[in-house]
């Protein structure tokens, strides 16, 4: 869970480069806000598995579907947030790095190991 938490993050940085080279500093912010709005989320829902999974008990089914309902509430605030707060929003930035950082676990998914 941590190496697809930190491949999100390295994911954001490398889209928000780009967006940073394309569009300027507002697609460079936008792109680093969008792949933000992501990252976070999931990196706090690890980081509550990783403690619950280290507790006598162990981790159950319901620590998990609150942590996820937490998650998917978080990144809701976060994108509101973004969408009131920051006036120069790059949207195709923003909704590219956002959906790009989402489905970056894919890539550990296939990725073999030697």
């Amino acid at each position: 869970m941590l190496r697809i938490v930190l491949m999100q993050f390295v994911t954001t940085a490398v889209l928000a480069s780009v967006a940073g080279l394309l569009a300027g500093v507002s697609g460079f912010c936008s792109a680093l806000l969008g792949g933000v709005c992501c990252a976070v989320p999931n990196g706090l829902f690890a980081l509550r598995l990783y403690i619950s999974a280290r507790k006598p008990g162990g981790a159950n089914p319901m620590s998990f579907f609150i942590g996820e309902f937490v998650k998917i509430a978080t990144t809701i605030a976060l994108v509101g947030a973004v969408v009131w707060l920051y006036h120069d929003l790059n949207w195709p930035a923003f909704i590219v790095s956002f959906i790009v950082v989402l489905k970056s676990y894919i890539i550990l998914l296939f990725r073999h190991r030697s």
